[in-house]
């Protein structure tokens, strides 16, 4: 459901009447001349509802910090911003070994990490594969805050004997065994078993690339002091107000008509909560790109205008890998018992609230935990719970709660921040089919971001709102979130992925059978199965499919849509030419 480019002529008048979007919107975009049909210059300003919890690659684990964090920092290799294809960054060249269980990279040389207080002289130095081997070392590290190490743990030879050396206060001499420099340039990779997928591993930002001297200088700051050898500098970073980074001078891509890259001159981040009120600053033309649009102003967007208007956008519609739902906590509590997940998965109308609350954004979950937006993953045949409010009152019923009796008091912790009110919205409806279905009263608990992530990782929030975009375009990315080993033997210590802390050893057997399939078509027919386990396990209560609305200013070129709006500013340019 892909309608890149579609150009809308105009929309109602209510909502657009953009006649009133000059000032600032006409005096950016310089329009500097370049080689080809490109233009340099100009700032790209967009806003996000959330505030980000770090910049620190090891650490982030939201979409905010990685929208800011993938212009900032690099690694060996990327995704395509079109089609979501790995391709090399920093490393010129690689190879895949022995049945994909060797990976050998060559680096790009020339190319420098920013300017910034801590090197010598200020100058940024040249990056080398030692940089890439003390970065994926320390990735591999007991260190606070690394929530990336699962990536590693058990795929890659030694991660895990280094990780326990760390633990106990002396890192082995050497690092982890499998990770290996050649020379300056060279790096290899050695896993514990042959991995397709590993490449796929290695464009999440907990393989980017940063400098020890940062880590030195900045220790615990370097939360909001990135520094990398991407296509901008982070020149300007105030929590919850802006973030602001300008072009890197000295960064090592060109494109196709030798022009260096990045064209922008600048990028500007806001941070404005409230849905309604980031949308009015587009309206004015304060803001560039729109993304995701208030409900209740779709079917407006979308409606086809007589022809010959004065001012003109471009839509992108997406359909999303990404699932928005609602987590159990197995370790402890009610949803231990798989019958009570089951009775609150069965006593949602999921068709309703996409259709009556969303106003029909999105798709109602009714399979397992893999968005429809995989070409190669046929979704229909994992078969997902569906509206029965007689069977969930039944399973309730077994599970020794009769119409809702002696149930536990619960609450529902929503984060503050959701589009347009939706996360509350939703949340309401819920609580209320839950009283209905179950005769059960949910509270809603709603607290600030940081702390809704806290509460879900200590396992503190025994039922929670969630979701879950794609790391990268495969569909191990969303059945990595049930895999056990990636659950604490401690409730004390944070579950970074498998937050649920669900652990079925079937599942598991199957999970790890798909990553060591060569075979595409058998590699998918086990994420199947292993999909399906969970799914009937009620692992969570799954909601929706998202799909992604954008809007786009028609001069913000060269800035494709992708199902995991996946962001890479260094191609995109602002021609205000009128051309």
């Amino acid at each position: 459901m892909k309608f890149n480019k579609l150009i809308i002529p105009a929309i109602l008048s209510m909502v657009f009447l953009l006649s009133s979007c000059g000032g600032e919107a006409a005096k950016t975009g310089d329009n500097q001349e370049a080689n080809g049909p490109v233009k340099y210059g100009g700032t790209f300003r967009c806003n996000e509802e959330a505030d980000f919890r770090t910049l620190f690659p090891h650490a982030i684990g939201e979409v905010v910090g990685h929208r800011i964090g993938n212009q900032v920092y690099e690694g060996l290799v990327s995704l395509t911003q079109d089609s979501l294809l790995v391709y090399e960054r920093l490393a010129e060249s690689y190879e895949v070994l022995d049945s994909a269980k060797l990976f050998k990279f060559k680096l790009r040389k020339g190319v420098f990490f920013h300017d910034d207080p801590c090197f010598e002289d200020g100058k940024g130095r040249e990056l080398t594969a030692h940089d890439v081997k003390y970065c994926f070392d320390r990735l591999c590290g007991a260190y606070p805050n690394n929530t990336g190490y699962a990536m590693f743990a058990d795929r890659v030879l030694g991660a895990k004997e280094y990780y326990e050396s760390t633990l106990n206060g002396s890192p082995m001499a050497g690092g982890v065994k499998g990770v290996r420099v050649i020379n300056d340039y060279e790096v290899e990779i050695e896993l514990n078993y042959p991995f397709p997928g590993f490449l796929n591993i290695l464009t999440t930002n907990f393989c980017w690339i940063f400098p020890k001297e940062a880590i030195e200088k900045y220790n615990s700051e370097i939360r909001i002091h990135p520094v990398g050898t991407g296509p901008f500098i982070a020149k300007e970073v105030r929590e919850g107000d802006i973030v602001y980074m300008v072009r890197n001078p000295n960064y090592w891509q060109k494109d196709e008509y030798g022009n260096q890259l990045p064209y922008l001159d600048a990028i500007k981040m806001n941070f404005i909560k409230e849905k309604k009120a980031e949308f009015l600053e587009f309206k004015r033309g304060n803001l560039d790109f729109l993304f995701r649009i208030p409900d209740d102003m779709i079917d407006h967007i979308l409606q086809p205008q007589m022809s010959g208007a004065k001012n003109e956008l471009e839509l992108d519609i997406e359909k999303a890998m990404s699932i928005q739902y609602y987590g159990f906590q197995h370790a402890h509590g009610v949803f231990q018992d798989k019958r009570v997940r089951q009775a609150f998965t069965k006593c949602i109308n999921k068709e309703d609230i996409v259709r009556f609350t969303l106003l029909g954004n999105g798709t109602a979950a009714r399979y397992g935990v893999v968005p429809p937006a995989f070409v190669k993953y046929d979704h229909e045949k994992v078969k997902g719970h569906v509206f029965d409010p007689k069977e969930a009152r039944r399973l309730l019923a077994e599970a020794g709660f009769p119409d809702g009796k002696g149930f536990p008091e619960i609450s529902l912790q929503l984060n503050t921040a959701g589009a347009s009110g939706r996360n509350n919205l939703v949340a309401e409806v819920i609580k209320k089919q839950i009283k209905e279905n179950l005769n059960i009263d949910i509270n809603l608990e709603i607290v600030p971001w940081a702390q809704h992530l806290e509460n879900i990782e200590s396992g503190r929030a025994i039922f929670y709102r969630s979701g879950w975009i794609a790391d990268y375009p495969d569909p191990e990315t969303f059945l990595n979130l049930y895999y056990s080993k990636h659950v604490p033997d401690s409730l004390g210590v944070p579950a970074y992925f498998n937050s649920f802390r669900y652990k079925n050893p079937e599942f598991d057997a199957v999970f790890e059978a798909a990553l060591k399939e060569l075979d595409e078509e058998k590699r998918m027919d086990l994420y199947l199965k292993a999909d399906q386990i969970a799914t009937e396990d009620a692992v969570m209560l799954a909601l929706f499919y998202d799909e992604n609305y954008r809007l786009r200013k028609p001069w913000v070129k060269n800035f494709p849509s992708n199902s995991m709006e996946f962001r890479d500013f260094t191609k995109v340019y602002i021609d205000k030419s009128g051309k």
